[in-house]
Protein backbone atom coordinates (compact mmCIF):
# COMPACT_ATOMS: atom_id res chain seq x y z
CA UNK A 1 0.00 0.00 0.00
CA UNK A 2 1.45 3.35 -1.02
CA UNK A 3 1.73 6.32 1.33
CA UNK A 4 -1.04 8.07 -0.57
CA UNK A 5 -3.53 5.21 -0.32
CA UNK A 6 -2.61 4.44 3.29
CA UNK A 7 -4.26 7.73 4.31
CA UNK A 8 -7.54 7.16 2.47
CA UNK A 9 -10.54 7.43 4.80
CA UNK A 10 -13.55 5.13 4.35
CA UNK A 11 -16.98 6.74 4.59
CA UNK A 12 -19.96 4.48 5.26
CA UNK A 13 -23.70 4.98 5.35
CA UNK A 14 -26.26 2.30 6.18
CA UNK A 15 -29.84 1.84 5.02
CA UNK A 16 -31.49 -0.59 7.41
CA UNK A 17 -34.82 -2.16 6.47
CA UNK A 18 -36.82 -3.24 9.53
CA UNK A 19 -40.02 -5.27 9.39
CA UNK A 20 -42.57 -3.93 11.86
CA UNK A 21 -44.26 -6.56 14.01
CA UNK A 22 -47.83 -5.60 13.17
CA UNK A 23 -50.48 -8.30 12.96
CA UNK A 24 -51.56 -7.30 9.44
CA UNK A 25 -49.99 -5.81 6.34
CA UNK A 26 -49.68 -2.09 5.70
CA UNK A 27 -52.51 -1.67 3.16
CA UNK A 28 -54.75 -4.70 3.73
CA UNK A 29 -55.99 -7.14 6.37
CA UNK A 30 -53.76 -10.07 5.36
CA UNK A 31 -51.89 -11.55 8.34
CA UNK A 32 -48.16 -11.04 8.79
CA UNK A 33 -46.64 -14.46 9.48
CA UNK A 34 -43.51 -16.30 8.37
CA UNK A 35 -44.79 -19.87 8.80
CA UNK A 36 -47.62 -19.97 6.25
CA UNK A 37 -47.46 -21.93 2.97
CA UNK A 38 -46.37 -19.80 -0.02
CA UNK A 39 -48.92 -17.39 -1.47
CA UNK A 40 -51.64 -18.11 1.12
CA UNK A 41 -51.55 -14.73 2.91
CA UNK A 42 -52.47 -12.61 -0.09
CA UNK A 43 -55.44 -10.63 -1.40
CA UNK A 44 -56.28 -8.29 -4.32
CA UNK A 45 -54.75 -5.32 -2.45
CA UNK A 46 -51.28 -6.76 -1.74
CA UNK A 47 -51.24 -8.44 -5.15
CA UNK A 48 -51.93 -5.10 -6.81
CA UNK A 49 -55.14 -5.98 -8.61
CA UNK A 50 -56.77 -3.07 -10.46
CA UNK A 51 -59.64 -1.48 -8.54
CA UNK A 52 -58.52 -2.73 -5.09
CA UNK A 53 -58.91 -0.25 -2.23
CA UNK A 54 -55.92 0.06 0.17
CA UNK A 55 -56.48 1.20 3.78
CA UNK A 56 -53.46 2.35 5.79
CA UNK A 57 -52.51 0.31 8.88
CA UNK A 58 -52.42 2.94 11.64
CA UNK A 59 -50.38 0.69 13.91
CA UNK A 60 -47.58 0.73 11.33
CA UNK A 61 -47.58 4.53 11.47
CA UNK A 62 -47.56 4.51 15.27
CA UNK A 63 -44.62 2.10 15.47
CA UNK A 64 -42.63 4.09 12.92
CA UNK A 65 -43.23 7.28 14.90
CA UNK A 66 -42.34 5.47 18.14
CA UNK A 67 -39.04 4.47 16.55
CA UNK A 68 -38.43 8.06 15.53
CA UNK A 69 -39.13 9.24 19.07
CA UNK A 70 -36.75 6.63 20.50
CA UNK A 71 -34.02 7.85 18.15
CA UNK A 72 -34.63 11.54 18.79
CA UNK A 73 -36.07 12.28 15.35
CA UNK A 74 -38.31 15.17 14.36
CA UNK A 75 -41.78 13.81 13.57
CA UNK A 76 -43.52 15.20 10.51
CA UNK A 77 -47.08 16.36 11.10
CA UNK A 78 -47.80 15.78 7.39
CA UNK A 79 -46.15 13.13 5.22
CA UNK A 80 -47.04 11.34 2.01
CA UNK A 81 -46.53 8.13 0.10
CA UNK A 82 -44.79 7.88 -3.26
CA UNK A 83 -44.49 5.30 -6.00
CA UNK A 84 -41.01 3.91 -6.63
CA UNK A 85 -41.21 2.39 -10.09
CA UNK A 86 -39.21 -0.68 -11.00
CA UNK A 87 -39.89 -3.94 -12.77
CA UNK A 88 -39.01 -7.08 -10.86
CA UNK A 89 -41.07 -10.22 -10.15
CA UNK A 90 -41.10 -9.75 -6.37
CA UNK A 91 -43.15 -6.50 -6.68
CA UNK A 92 -46.58 -7.39 -8.12
CA UNK A 93 -47.63 -3.79 -8.88
CA UNK A 94 -44.32 -2.99 -10.66
CA UNK A 95 -43.94 -0.14 -8.22
CA UNK A 96 -43.35 0.00 -4.47
CA UNK A 97 -45.32 2.26 -2.18
CA UNK A 98 -42.70 4.14 -0.16
CA UNK A 99 -41.91 7.67 1.04
CA UNK A 100 -39.52 9.87 -0.90
CA UNK A 101 -39.29 13.57 -0.04
CA UNK A 102 -41.72 13.77 2.91
CA UNK A 103 -40.93 10.88 5.30
CA UNK A 104 -42.43 10.42 8.75
CA UNK A 105 -39.18 10.99 10.68
CA UNK A 106 -36.15 13.24 10.11
CA UNK A 107 -32.89 13.64 12.04
CA UNK A 108 -31.99 11.97 15.33
CA UNK A 109 -29.22 9.48 15.90
CA UNK A 110 -27.60 6.76 18.01
CA UNK A 111 -24.56 6.93 20.28
CA UNK A 112 -22.11 4.06 19.85
CA UNK A 113 -18.90 3.11 21.62
CA UNK A 114 -15.97 1.37 19.93
CA UNK A 115 -12.71 0.70 21.77
CA UNK A 116 -13.70 3.10 24.52
CA UNK A 117 -14.45 5.96 22.11
CA UNK A 118 -18.03 7.23 21.93
CA UNK A 119 -19.46 8.68 18.71
CA UNK A 120 -22.88 9.94 17.69
CA UNK A 121 -24.14 8.48 14.41
CA UNK A 122 -26.71 10.78 12.83
CA UNK A 123 -29.93 9.50 11.30
CA UNK A 124 -30.96 11.16 8.05
CA UNK A 125 -34.54 9.85 7.89
CA UNK A 126 -36.94 7.03 8.68
CA UNK A 127 -39.62 6.31 6.14
CA UNK A 128 -42.45 3.81 6.01
CA UNK A 129 -42.91 1.55 3.00
CA UNK A 130 -44.16 -1.87 1.97
CA UNK A 131 -41.97 -4.95 1.73
CA UNK A 132 -41.73 -7.01 -1.44
CA UNK A 133 -42.21 -10.73 -2.04
CA UNK A 134 -39.57 -13.37 -1.48
CA UNK A 135 -37.74 -14.93 -4.44
CA UNK A 136 -36.47 -18.50 -4.31
CA UNK A 137 -34.06 -19.49 -7.07
CA UNK A 138 -34.17 -23.18 -7.97
CA UNK A 139 -32.04 -25.15 -10.40
CA UNK A 140 -34.23 -24.61 -13.45
CA UNK A 141 -36.63 -21.87 -12.38
CA UNK A 142 -37.42 -19.25 -9.77
CA UNK A 143 -40.42 -19.07 -7.46
CA UNK A 144 -42.07 -16.05 -5.86
CA UNK A 145 -43.87 -16.10 -2.51
CA UNK A 146 -45.99 -12.96 -2.08
CA UNK A 147 -46.88 -13.64 1.56
CA UNK A 148 -44.30 -11.03 2.59
CA UNK A 149 -45.41 -8.47 -0.03
CA UNK A 150 -47.11 -5.58 1.72
CA UNK A 151 -45.58 -6.19 5.15
CA UNK A 152 -44.92 -2.82 6.86
CA UNK A 153 -41.25 -1.92 6.53
CA UNK A 154 -39.24 0.95 8.00
CA UNK A 155 -36.13 2.15 6.23
CA UNK A 156 -33.71 3.82 8.65
CA UNK A 157 -31.04 5.78 6.77
CA UNK A 158 -27.88 7.11 8.43
CA UNK A 159 -25.78 10.06 7.43
CA UNK A 160 -22.32 9.01 6.11
CA UNK A 161 -20.89 9.12 9.65
CA UNK A 162 -19.37 5.64 9.92
CA UNK A 163 -15.72 4.98 9.07
CA UNK A 164 -15.00 1.29 9.61
CA UNK A 165 -16.61 -2.10 10.00
CA UNK A 166 -16.44 -2.04 13.81
CA UNK A 167 -18.47 1.18 13.96
CA UNK A 168 -21.03 -0.26 11.54
CA UNK A 169 -21.38 -3.40 13.68
CA UNK A 170 -21.74 -1.30 16.86
CA UNK A 171 -24.39 0.89 15.21
CA UNK A 172 -26.47 -2.07 14.01
CA UNK A 173 -26.21 -3.76 17.40
CA UNK A 174 -27.32 -0.59 19.20
CA UNK A 175 -30.15 -0.05 16.71
CA UNK A 176 -31.42 -3.61 17.11
CA UNK A 177 -31.37 -3.24 20.89
CA UNK A 178 -33.42 -0.03 20.77
CA UNK A 179 -35.95 -1.57 18.36
CA UNK A 180 -36.37 -4.57 20.66
CA UNK A 181 -36.84 -2.36 23.70
CA UNK A 182 -39.37 -0.30 21.77
CA UNK A 183 -41.31 -3.45 20.86
CA UNK A 184 -41.63 -2.30 17.24
CA UNK A 185 -39.91 -5.28 15.58
CA UNK A 186 -39.05 -8.86 16.45
CA UNK A 187 -35.57 -8.21 14.99
CA UNK A 188 -35.22 -11.85 13.95
CA UNK A 189 -32.36 -11.88 11.44
CA UNK A 190 -33.05 -15.47 10.40
CA UNK A 191 -36.55 -14.47 9.26
CA UNK A 192 -35.27 -11.36 7.49
CA UNK A 193 -36.76 -8.90 9.98
CA UNK A 194 -33.65 -6.73 9.58
CA UNK A 195 -31.85 -6.31 6.26
CA UNK A 196 -29.21 -3.78 5.41
CA UNK A 197 -27.78 -1.98 2.37
CA UNK A 198 -24.28 -0.55 2.70
CA UNK A 199 -22.94 2.56 0.94
CA UNK A 200 -19.13 2.84 1.12
CA UNK A 201 -16.48 4.98 -0.49
CA UNK A 202 -12.89 6.03 0.21
CA UNK A 203 -11.29 9.45 -0.17
CA UNK A 204 -8.41 11.54 1.10
CA UNK A 205 -9.10 13.09 4.51
CA UNK A 206 -8.92 16.63 3.07
CA UNK A 207 -11.05 15.89 -0.02
CA UNK A 208 -13.85 18.34 -0.83
CA UNK A 209 -16.29 15.56 -1.60
CA UNK A 210 -16.80 11.86 -0.92
CA UNK A 211 -15.31 9.21 -3.14
CA UNK A 212 -17.15 7.11 -5.71
CA UNK A 213 -19.47 4.85 -3.73
CA UNK A 214 -20.40 1.24 -4.04
CA UNK A 215 -23.67 -0.08 -2.61
CA UNK A 216 -23.71 -3.60 -1.19
CA UNK A 217 -27.27 -4.88 -1.24
CA UNK A 218 -29.39 -7.09 1.00
CA UNK A 219 -27.06 -7.92 3.89
CA UNK A 220 -28.99 -10.02 6.41
CA UNK A 221 -26.45 -10.62 9.18
CA UNK A 222 -24.41 -8.17 11.22
CA UNK A 223 -21.38 -10.44 10.92
CA UNK A 224 -21.81 -10.34 7.15
CA UNK A 225 -21.90 -6.52 7.20
CA UNK A 226 -18.65 -6.50 9.20
CA UNK A 227 -16.90 -8.88 6.81
CA UNK A 228 -18.25 -7.25 3.65
CA UNK A 229 -17.14 -3.79 4.76
CA UNK A 230 -13.66 -5.00 5.71
CA UNK A 231 -13.26 -6.54 2.25
CA UNK A 232 -14.82 -3.69 0.26
CA UNK A 233 -12.72 -0.99 1.92
CA UNK A 234 -9.55 -2.98 1.16
CA UNK A 235 -10.72 -3.51 -2.43
CA UNK A 236 -11.36 0.17 -3.05
CA UNK A 237 -8.09 1.31 -1.47
CA UNK A 238 -6.16 -1.26 -3.50
CA UNK A 239 -7.92 -0.16 -6.70
CA UNK A 240 -7.09 3.50 -6.08
CA UNK A 241 -3.50 2.57 -5.36
CA UNK A 242 -3.31 0.68 -8.66
CA UNK A 243 -4.61 3.71 -10.55
CA UNK A 244 -7.97 2.13 -11.38
CA UNK A 245 -11.05 4.29 -11.90
CA UNK A 246 -13.81 3.37 -9.48
CA UNK A 247 -17.37 3.44 -10.79
CA UNK A 248 -20.62 3.92 -8.88
CA UNK A 249 -22.14 0.47 -8.76
CA UNK A 250 -24.25 -2.04 -6.90
CA UNK A 251 -22.41 -5.06 -5.54
CA UNK A 252 -23.43 -8.22 -3.74
CA UNK A 253 -21.69 -10.05 -0.92
CA UNK A 254 -20.48 -13.60 -1.56
CA UNK A 255 -20.32 -14.91 2.00
CA UNK A 256 -18.79 -18.24 1.05
CA UNK A 257 -15.90 -16.67 -0.87
CA UNK A 258 -15.64 -13.63 1.40
CA UNK A 259 -15.73 -11.11 -1.46
CA UNK A 260 -18.08 -8.54 -2.99
CA UNK A 261 -19.01 -8.90 -6.66
CA UNK A 262 -20.32 -6.32 -9.11
CA UNK A 263 -24.00 -6.65 -10.09
CA UNK A 264 -24.73 -3.49 -12.09
CA UNK A 265 -23.89 0.19 -12.33
CA UNK A 266 -25.75 2.15 -9.69
CA UNK A 267 -29.12 3.66 -10.54
CA UNK A 268 -29.75 7.26 -9.55
CA UNK A 269 -32.95 8.27 -7.78
CA UNK A 270 -34.55 9.64 -10.96
CA UNK A 271 -34.24 6.20 -12.57
CA UNK A 272 -36.94 5.01 -10.18
CA UNK A 273 -39.28 7.78 -11.38
CA UNK A 274 -40.60 8.64 -7.91
CA UNK A 275 -43.90 10.50 -7.87
CA UNK A 276 -46.64 11.03 -5.27
CA UNK A 277 -49.12 8.17 -5.16
CA UNK A 278 -52.33 9.72 -6.48
CA UNK A 279 -54.58 7.12 -4.81
CA UNK A 280 -53.36 7.55 -1.24
CA UNK A 281 -54.21 10.29 1.24
CA UNK A 282 -51.49 12.12 3.13
CA UNK A 283 -50.67 11.04 6.68
CA UNK A 284 -51.65 13.79 9.10
CA UNK A 285 -50.62 13.62 12.76
CA UNK A 286 -51.67 15.95 15.56
CA UNK A 287 -49.50 17.21 18.41
CA UNK A 288 -51.85 15.43 20.83
CA UNK A 289 -51.30 12.06 19.12
CA UNK A 290 -47.54 12.42 19.19
CA UNK A 291 -47.52 13.53 22.83
CA UNK A 292 -49.67 10.51 23.73
CA UNK A 293 -47.21 8.18 21.99
CA UNK A 294 -44.33 9.79 23.87
CA UNK A 295 -45.89 8.65 27.13
CA UNK A 296 -45.66 5.05 25.86
CA UNK A 297 -41.90 5.18 25.28
CA UNK A 298 -40.02 2.43 27.15
CA UNK A 299 -36.87 2.70 29.22
CA UNK A 300 -33.93 2.65 26.80
CA UNK A 301 -30.98 0.23 27.18
CA UNK A 302 -28.48 2.88 28.36
CA UNK A 303 -30.91 4.15 31.01
CA UNK A 304 -31.68 0.63 32.16
CA UNK A 305 -28.00 -0.22 32.41
CA UNK A 306 -27.40 2.80 34.64
CA UNK A 307 -30.39 1.81 36.79
CA UNK A 308 -29.09 -1.75 37.20
CA UNK A 309 -25.84 -0.30 38.53
CA UNK A 310 -27.49 2.17 40.93
CA UNK A 311 -30.53 0.13 42.02
CA UNK A 312 -29.09 -3.38 42.14
CA UNK A 313 -25.42 -2.60 42.82
CA UNK A 314 -24.23 -4.52 39.76
CA UNK A 315 -20.87 -3.82 38.11
CA UNK A 316 -21.24 -1.82 34.92
CA UNK A 317 -20.00 -4.79 32.88
CA UNK A 318 -22.64 -7.15 34.32
CA UNK A 319 -25.38 -4.58 33.76
CA UNK A 320 -24.24 -4.14 30.15
CA UNK A 321 -24.36 -7.87 29.46
CA UNK A 322 -27.87 -8.16 30.89
CA UNK A 323 -29.44 -5.18 29.12
CA UNK A 324 -27.95 -6.20 25.76
CA UNK A 325 -31.01 -8.44 25.37
CA UNK A 326 -34.31 -7.04 26.61
CA UNK A 327 -35.73 -10.49 27.32
CA UNK A 328 -32.66 -11.40 29.36
CA UNK A 329 -32.87 -8.13 31.32
CA UNK A 330 -36.57 -8.75 32.01
CA UNK A 331 -35.77 -12.29 33.16
CA UNK A 332 -33.06 -11.03 35.52
CA UNK A 333 -35.34 -8.45 37.11
CA UNK A 334 -38.04 -11.07 37.68
CA UNK A 335 -35.49 -13.37 39.37
CA UNK A 336 -33.52 -10.73 41.31
CA UNK A 337 -35.41 -10.90 44.61
CA UNK A 338 -33.29 -9.94 47.61
CA UNK A 339 -29.99 -11.01 46.04
CA UNK A 340 -29.68 -9.33 42.63
CA UNK A 341 -25.94 -9.97 42.42
CA UNK A 342 -26.48 -13.73 42.78
CA UNK A 343 -29.32 -13.56 40.24
CA UNK A 344 -27.03 -11.75 37.79
CA UNK A 345 -24.34 -14.40 38.28
CA UNK A 346 -26.82 -17.23 37.65
CA UNK A 347 -28.21 -15.56 34.54
CA UNK A 348 -24.79 -14.73 33.11
CA UNK A 349 -23.39 -18.22 33.74
CA UNK A 350 -25.95 -21.01 33.94
CA UNK A 351 -28.84 -19.43 32.04
CA UNK A 352 -26.75 -17.98 29.22
CA UNK A 353 -24.78 -21.24 28.98
CA UNK A 354 -27.97 -23.22 28.36
CA UNK A 355 -29.26 -20.63 25.88
CA UNK A 356 -26.02 -20.90 23.92
CA UNK A 357 -25.82 -24.70 24.03
CA UNK A 358 -29.45 -25.15 23.00
CA UNK A 359 -29.48 -22.22 20.54
CA UNK A 360 -32.52 -20.94 22.41
CA UNK A 361 -34.04 -17.51 23.06
CA UNK A 362 -34.80 -16.51 26.64
CA UNK A 363 -38.53 -16.56 25.83
CA UNK A 364 -38.33 -20.35 25.48
CA UNK A 365 -36.20 -20.97 28.57
CA UNK A 366 -37.80 -23.80 30.62
CA UNK A 367 -37.03 -22.40 34.08
CA UNK A 368 -39.32 -19.45 34.90
CA UNK A 369 -37.59 -16.45 36.45
CA UNK A 370 -39.54 -16.70 39.77
CA UNK A 371 -38.42 -20.34 40.09
CA UNK A 372 -34.78 -19.32 39.67
CA UNK A 373 -35.34 -16.61 42.27
CA UNK A 374 -36.74 -19.22 44.67
CA UNK A 375 -33.68 -21.42 44.08
CA UNK A 376 -31.34 -18.51 44.89
CA UNK A 377 -33.34 -17.85 48.07
CA UNK A 378 -32.76 -21.46 49.19
CA UNK A 379 -29.01 -20.93 48.86
CA UNK A 380 -29.22 -17.65 50.77
CA UNK A 381 -31.14 -19.36 53.60
CA UNK A 382 -28.52 -22.09 53.84
CA UNK A 383 -30.92 -24.81 52.70
CA UNK A 384 -28.66 -25.58 49.71
CA UNK A 385 -25.00 -25.09 48.97
CA UNK A 386 -23.90 -23.98 45.51
CA UNK A 387 -23.12 -27.51 44.31
CA UNK A 388 -26.54 -28.89 45.24
CA UNK A 389 -28.21 -25.77 43.85
CA UNK A 390 -26.78 -26.58 40.43
CA UNK A 391 -28.08 -30.12 40.79
CA UNK A 392 -31.57 -28.77 41.52
CA UNK A 393 -31.24 -26.36 38.58
CA UNK A 394 -30.47 -29.29 36.28
CA UNK A 395 -33.65 -31.05 37.46
CA UNK A 396 -35.68 -27.89 36.87
CA UNK A 397 -34.29 -27.66 33.33
CA UNK A 398 -35.32 -31.21 32.46
CA UNK A 399 -38.46 -31.72 34.49
CA UNK A 400 -39.60 -28.30 35.72
CA UNK A 401 -41.02 -28.11 39.21
CA UNK A 402 -40.70 -26.08 42.38
CA UNK A 403 -37.11 -25.99 43.76
CA UNK A 404 -38.27 -26.40 47.36
CA UNK A 405 -40.24 -29.52 46.46
CA UNK A 406 -37.32 -30.93 44.46
CA UNK A 407 -35.02 -30.45 47.47
CA UNK A 408 -37.53 -32.17 49.74
CA UNK A 409 -38.28 -35.07 47.38
CA UNK A 410 -34.62 -35.81 46.70
CA UNK A 411 -33.25 -35.18 50.16
CA UNK A 412 -30.82 -32.51 48.97
CA UNK A 413 -31.11 -30.12 51.89
CA UNK A 414 -27.80 -28.88 53.24
CA UNK A 415 -26.66 -30.24 56.60
CA UNK A 416 -26.12 -27.30 58.98
CA UNK A 417 -26.38 -29.25 62.24
CA UNK A 418 -23.16 -28.59 64.16
CA UNK A 419 -23.14 -32.01 65.78
CA UNK A 420 -23.50 -33.90 62.51
CA UNK A 421 -20.81 -31.87 60.78
CA UNK A 422 -18.46 -32.19 63.77
CA UNK A 423 -18.76 -35.98 63.54
CA UNK A 424 -17.71 -35.89 59.86
CA UNK A 425 -14.80 -33.57 60.70
CA UNK A 426 -13.54 -35.84 63.50
CA UNK A 427 -13.64 -38.88 61.22
CA UNK A 428 -11.66 -37.13 58.50
CA UNK A 429 -9.01 -35.88 60.94
CA UNK A 430 -8.60 -39.38 62.40
CA UNK A 431 -8.31 -40.96 58.93
CA UNK A 432 -5.80 -38.48 57.47
CA UNK A 433 -3.02 -38.05 60.01
CA UNK A 434 -0.31 -37.33 57.41
CA UNK A 435 -2.40 -34.60 55.79
CA UNK A 436 -3.10 -33.09 59.22
CA UNK A 437 0.66 -32.97 59.88
CA UNK A 438 1.20 -31.25 56.52
CA UNK A 439 -1.35 -28.59 57.43
CA UNK A 440 0.16 -28.04 60.87
CA UNK A 441 3.58 -27.62 59.25
CA UNK A 442 2.22 -24.78 57.09
CA UNK A 443 0.86 -26.47 53.96
CA UNK A 444 -2.40 -24.55 53.37
CA UNK A 445 -3.54 -26.79 50.50
CA UNK A 446 -3.88 -29.66 52.99
CA UNK A 447 -6.85 -27.87 54.55
CA UNK A 448 -8.68 -27.88 51.22
CA UNK A 449 -8.08 -31.63 50.90
CA UNK A 450 -9.53 -32.24 54.37
CA UNK A 451 -12.51 -30.07 53.58
CA UNK A 452 -13.11 -32.05 50.39
CA UNK A 453 -13.09 -35.28 52.37
CA UNK A 454 -15.69 -33.92 54.78
CA UNK A 455 -17.91 -32.87 51.87
CA UNK A 456 -17.49 -36.34 50.37
CA UNK A 457 -18.58 -38.04 53.60
CA UNK A 458 -21.63 -35.77 53.81
CA UNK A 459 -22.43 -36.50 50.14
CA UNK A 460 -22.05 -32.81 49.41
CA UNK A 461 -24.68 -31.74 51.92
CA UNK A 462 -22.51 -30.22 54.65
CA UNK A 463 -22.53 -26.46 55.00
CA UNK A 464 -19.09 -25.48 53.58
CA UNK A 465 -18.45 -22.44 55.82
CA UNK A 466 -19.30 -24.50 58.91
CA UNK A 467 -16.98 -27.30 57.74
CA UNK A 468 -14.13 -24.83 57.27
CA UNK A 469 -14.67 -23.20 60.67
CA UNK A 470 -14.78 -26.55 62.49
CA UNK A 471 -11.66 -27.83 60.74
CA UNK A 472 -9.74 -24.70 61.71
CA UNK A 473 -10.95 -24.96 65.27
CA UNK A 474 -9.98 -28.63 65.55
CA UNK A 475 -6.57 -28.08 63.97
CA UNK A 476 -5.70 -24.86 65.73
CA UNK A 477 -2.29 -25.04 67.41
CA UNK A 478 -2.43 -24.80 71.21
Amino acid sequence: MSASTANLVPTIGLETHVQLNTKTKIWCGCAVRSDAPPNTLVCPVCLGYPGSLPVLNREAVRKTVMTGLLLGCEIARVSKHDRKSYFYPDMPKNYQITQYDQPLCLGGGIEIEVNGVKRFIRINRIHLEEDVGKSTHLRGASGIDYNRAGTPLMEIVTEPDLHNEDEAFAYLTALKRILQYGGVSDCNLEEGNIRCDINVSVAAPDADQLGVKAEIKNMNTFRGVHRALAYEVRRQIKAVGAGERLVQETRRWDDEQGVTRSMRTKEDAHDYRYFPDPDLARIRLTDAEIEAWKTELPELPATRQARFVSEYGLPDYDAGVLVADKGLADYFEAAAGKNPKAAANWVMTEVMRVLSEEDMEIGGFPVPAPALGALIALVDKGTLNSTKAKEVFAVMLKEGGNPEQIVKDRGLAQVSDTGAIEAFVNEVIDENGKVVEDYLSGKESALQFLMGQVMKKSRGKANPPMVLDLLKQKLAKP
